[in-house]
């Protein structure tokens, strides 16, 4: 089988909804001319606001303006792309932030509505962050078939909830996608070990494509999107500027990885554990 061709666009949006999707749009078109077959954008690519500027833009799922300027682009480019996080509409006025995949013919392939939500406490200048105020959890794992490989679908925060990955894997994903807006101070601290942690855990190749720089005055996220392989190498990567990354992803190497250390077949804890009391 010939390698897949993968192409990751690290950008800095802002609250220029048209801004971003021009530059997404340039971005894909020098990917595809590069041959690439699936490329995925950052977290909150066409938006990166508050809850008032999501709740502008949301649409339903596979409805709408946006969703159609996405699927006409992959028809027209013949690529698969992947839009890191989408506001779609759920019920009770909240959202849900939604990755979407579209295939080489415009049609949503699948969706991945972000599990795990990200409210904490950060030691930069936006401090509070309270994802949970706009969007609703997501309550189903997603992997998605491509020509090329088994897509696991996760958005940045679920990177720390290794469980979510040991089912995407067991569901037959290849390859982990992790579309991430990480702040700039988590970033530094966790970002690389986290997507290499997925990686060796889970034997598989893991994408993580990253929003980067100063976004507003009291947002600034990391960047240093990588392409990481089953055995945990950074195959490549980038720093905190925008820039594209192309990267060749063999999935023999997931099978040659899995075949000599069967990890999944070893693991001897069950979902529950039996907690004794003592009398």
């Amino acid at each position: 089988m010939n390698p897949a061709k993968i192409g990751l666009i690290q950008m800095t949006s802002t609250n220029d909804v048209m801004s971003n999707y021009r530059y997404i749009e340039q971005q894909v078109n020098t990917l595809a001319k590069q041959g690439c077959q699936l490329i995925v954008t950052p977290e909150n690519s066409l938006l990166f606001d508050n809850i008032h500027g999501y709740q502008s833009i949301a649409e339903p799922l596979n409805a709408g303006e946006y969703q159609t300027k996405f699927s006409q682009l992959a028809k027209q480019l013949s690529v698969w792309i992947v839009v890191g996080s989408f506001p779609i509409k759920a019920n009770d006025n909240k959202l849900y932030s939604t990755c979407l995949v579209f295939d080489d013919n415009g049609a949503l392939a699948a969706h991945y509505n972000k599990m795990h939500l990200f409210d904490v406490e950060v030691d930069d200048k936006h401090g509070c962050y309270r994802e949970s105020d706009c969007f609703e959890h997501g309550t189903q794992p997603r992997v998605v078939k491509t020509p090329f490989a088994t897509l696991g679908l996760s958005i940045c925060y679920d990177l720390r909830f290794a469980n979510l990955y040991n089912l995407l894997t067991q569901s037959g994903a290849e390859v982990l996608l992790v579309p991430a807006a990480f702040t700039f101070i988590t970033g530094e601290a966790h970002w690389e070990t986290l997507l290499r942690a997925r990686a060796i855990e889970n034997q598989a190749w893991v994408i993580g494509v990253g929003q980067c720089g100063q976004h507003s005055a009291n947002r600034q996220t990391w960047g240093h999107s990588m392409v990481i392989d089953p055995w945990g190498n950074v195959v490549t990567k980038g720093g905190k500027t925008p820039c594209n990354i192309v990267a060749d992803i063999e999935l023999q190497q997931v099978k040659q990885v899995r075949k000599a250390m069967p990890v999944a077949s070893h693991q001897k804890i069950s979902s529950l554990i039996t907690h004794e009391e003592n009398e």
